[in-house]
């Protein structure tokens, strides 16, 4: 190309600054100011003209200045629990992983803090007196949720993973998944394929989600008429739970399929039937819950019911920018619907 055709656009040394766009655009300071963090003030022929000239220059708005004078972090705080020994499920990290590519996406920045502690509420005021994040996401709900009450006590922006299981007059956001929708859905996949004495492995009667799931399990049953006495067991959430629950189950009820409040447990039902020469799929039918990495290895194929996990974080973080949104809105509680994946052992 004739370099006296070529346009040459010159860049500063420095890096640019807003003083550099508003010359480049021919607009005042103020307006590049409204494009950057209010470009609905601005015609649209203008705004275009500095948007032009940011991309051109590469123009960062400065958001350590911003933040002082609008005291925004753009952080999101996230209480991390102590990872369980012995548990097949990873629907924490699925979780994280989402919520931060959603968040980045909406231009906010995850910040995760120490949950070792046996206090739930630690961590939490260290951030709040400090204005280090903007709001919080808080998962745990079946813990009775005491950070739910406390922050909301202190007018503290937060949405929830999970629902107020023990406050039904809590006007807090929060997203969750049906879990007893995914286990009637596990259920009924099983009584279609002829199995009528269908097994229930969940957790103690003093869990709420445990008791959710339980419940799609039991509605299924009894819509086709089917007993559930003696086909039910409540164990805690460990792998030789589910083996010895199962084990008894076998003995007992003698069911052709089981359905599990969680894979750690489908796991210890496939030990079972690997002690006792019977093949999972063709001998007995196993579902688990969260459609884990170890449901996705084992050999045949763990059947579970997947949450939806990338539609929560996005959800939750639609609630957060109407939380901190001027003015601020609360969303409506949201429940959203799991798939089940079918593999090898159903």
């Amino acid at each position: 190309m004739d370099s006296r055709s070529r346009t040459v656009t010159r860049i500063p040394v420095n890096a640019p600054t807003l003083a550099d766009v508003a010359e480049r655009a021919g607009v005042s300071r103020q307006t590049v100011s409204n494009a950057v963090n209010n470009p609905d003030l601005l015609r649209s022929d203008t705004l275009l003209r500095v948007q032009r000239a940011i991309g051109e220059l590469g123009y960062v708005p400065n958001r350590a200045a911003r933040n002082l004078r609008t005291r925004a972090s753009h952080l999101v705080g996230l209480r991390m629990s102590p990872v369980l020994e012995g548990v097949a499920t990873t629907v924490m990290d699925r979780f994280v992983h989402s919520l931060v590519w959603t968040s980045r996406e909406a231009g906010y920045h995850v910040l995760l803090f120490s949950g070792e502690g046996p206090d739930p509420l630690e961590g939490y005021d260290d951030l709040l007196r400090s204005t280090a994040v903007d709001a919080f996401v808080v998962t745990d709900t079946y813990l009775g949720n005491p950070q739910a009450v406390w922050l909301r006590e202190r007018r503290a922006p937060f949405v929830a993973f999970g629902r107020p299981w023990d406050d039904v007059e809590a006007r807090h956001p929060w997203v969750d998944v049906d879990g007893a929708a995914g286990t009637e859905l596990a259920t009924r996949h099983l009584l279609d394929r002829g199995h009528t004495k269908v097994a229930w492995i969940g957790w103690r009667k003093d869990s709420r989600i445990g008791e959710d799931r339980r419940s799609g399990w039991s509605r299924a049953m009894h819509e086709r008429g089917l007993s559930t006495t003696g086909l039910a067991s409540r164990v805690e959430d460990s792998l030789g739970s589910g083996r010895d629950a199962s084990a008894h189950l076998l003995d007992e009820a003698q069911p052709s399929a089981f359905v599990c409040a969680s894979d750690t447990l489908a796991m210890g039902v496939l030990h079972t039937l690997a002690d006792r020469g019977l093949h999972p799929g063709r001998d007995v039918a196993v579902v688990g819950f969260d459609d884990s990495q170890v449901a996705q290895l084992v050999h045949p194929g763990l059947t579970s019911v997947r949450q939806p996990l990338e539609e929560v974080a996005i959800a939750v973080v639609r609630s957060l920018e109407d939380l901190l949104a001027t003015p601020s809105q609360v969303a409506d509680g949201l429940l959203l619907s799991p798939t089940l994946v079918v593999r090898g052992t159903a």
